[in-house]
């Protein structure tokens, strides 16, 4: 993540706010019965497999406000909950930097999922509650998930559900995807080194945790 200008005197931050803040306003017009529509035409029924709950490449993005519910109804701390992820880049000062929150794993599990069933079920992440549905980021399309489910019959009160929370689900990345831009600071890049801690940037700015803090 950058500020270069581009020839128009604008930088690649400010380009990429105001193409989020273009999709912001085209995601009012989505409809919601066209969507849902769309959704039972490809139809999906939840084999209850469990496979979207682990897994060593599944990652659930988690933003500020979902982490916040998870702790309400499980009385965790925000690292209990979610953690950063391993992607990011150093700065000059030992410290990694990386940008929003994954939610966290026991091994290659998901913490919450326990005995074949979620813990956290009624606060769950938007992003579970759509799975295997999502809306591309840059132009609002319906796309899937890899998923055994897809195919199977769903009924259209369900149909109409998943599109609503896809609305919803959409609006919400776009908001703090534009607010962490808006919020992200700039660094020196370093070289990895001594890991004096990790700086997550989401939509409320920046986290700053130490070494041994992370390592509870």
């Amino acid at each position: 993540m950058n500020g270069k200008d581009d020839p128009a005197g604008r930088s690649d931050r400010e380009e990429r706010i105001s193409e989020l803040k273009e999709a912001m306003l085209a995601a009012r017009k989505i409809s919601p019965a066209e969507l849902a529509a769309r959704i039972e035409e490809i139809g999906f029924a939840c084999q209850k497999c469990g496979e979207c709950c682990f897994g060593e490449d599944n990652s659930v993005v988690v933003f500020p406000r979902e982490i916040r519910a998870i702790q309400g109804a499980t009385g965790l701390d925000r690292l209990e909950v979610a953690r950063p992820p391993e992607e990011g880049e150093w700065d000059r000062e030992g410290w990694f930097h990386t940008l929003e929150w994954r939610l966290k794993k026991d091994g290659v599990s998901c913490r919450f999922y326990e005995k074949g069933r979620c813990s956290i079920y009624l606060a769950r992440p938007m992003l579970c509650r759509t799975y295997p549905f999502y809306l591309d980021m840059d132009n609002g399309i319906l796309q899937c998930s890899q998923c055994r489910g897809l195919g199977g019959k769903i009924e259209p009160e369900e149909a109409e559900e998943i599109a609503g929370n896809l609305i919803m689900r959409y609006a919400i990345e776009l908001e703090e995807a534009t607010l962490l831009l808006e919020k992200y600071r700039d660094f020196e890049r370093g070289e990895a080194g001594k890991r004096s801690g990790c700086i997550v940037h989401d939509s409320e700015g920046e986290h700053r945790m130490s070494g041994e803090y992370l390592m509870k």
